[in-house]
């Protein structure tokens, strides 16, 4: 196995063994935004107004609630695992690939703590 050639380099490497795990969370999460992005909007519509009381009754209850934690944690992790691609492809130097993916990851989980944040501020009526 020679190193000069193109498939020299190649030969031997194998597969990462990760890479099926990763699609197939993203895929699940994409199912699950899905679902709950149907229900969500149904919800919706099925609402009389969008008054902010009506709204804080309507998520104080525990199904919604859920939900609606639900949602925010798989649109957040989607994005991150939709992202994390992205930059793993076209960052190429590794520090700066560290430092993107580790901001990515204070940014994904900044924002879905943030959203459950809300959501809990709202269903336990502290708001």
């Amino acid at each position: 196995m020679g190193n000069g050639t193109s498939i020299g380099r190649v030969r031997g490497l194998g597969s990462a063994k990760t890479g099926s795990h990763h699609w197939l969370l993203q895929r699940f999460t994409a199912i699950g935004n899905l679902l709950l992005v149907l229900w969500f909007v149904a919800s919706l519509l099925m609402m009389q107004n969008f008054s902010y009381e009506s709204v804080r009754e309507w998520i104080a209850r525990p199904v919604p609630a859920t939900a609606m934690a639900l949602l925010i944690v798989s649109s957040f992790w989607h994005a991150r695992l939709g992202m994390q691609v992205m930059f793993e492809d076209y960052v190429h130097e590794h520090g700066n690939k560290f430092a993107v993916l580790a901001l990515l990851n204070l940014a994904a989980f900044g924002g879905a703590a943030f959203g459950l944040f809300c959501v809990i501020r709202l269903a336990l009526g502290g708001a």
